[in-house]
């Protein structure tokens, strides 16, 4: 599985906390930057993704919006 993975998310987020669980269910490693408390980390991710929204996910250079774990489980065994 692939290794270069960031989640971003906020303090409340329950959607977040599901994409954490089941990253954590799969064993797989993965950055977590929550943007709640890093704005500059904010601002860099709406810029690249002109989304407002978390959770986002960031698998090798593809984006996963939102709780999918049919996409996530298909990024990670690309």
């Amino acid at each position: 599985m692939k290794s270069d993975i960031t989640l971003y998310t906020t303090t409340t987020c329950a959607v977040c906390a599901m994409v954490r669980d089941l990253l954590s269910h799969l064993n797989v490693e993965h950055k977590e930057v929550n943007v709640d408390l890093n704005p500059i980390a904010m601002i860099i991710l709406i810029g690249k993704t002109r989304r407002l929204t978390v959770p986002q996910i960031n698998i090798s250079g593809e984006w996963v919006f939102g709780f999918d774990p049919e996409q996530i489980v298909e990024l990670l065994n690309k």
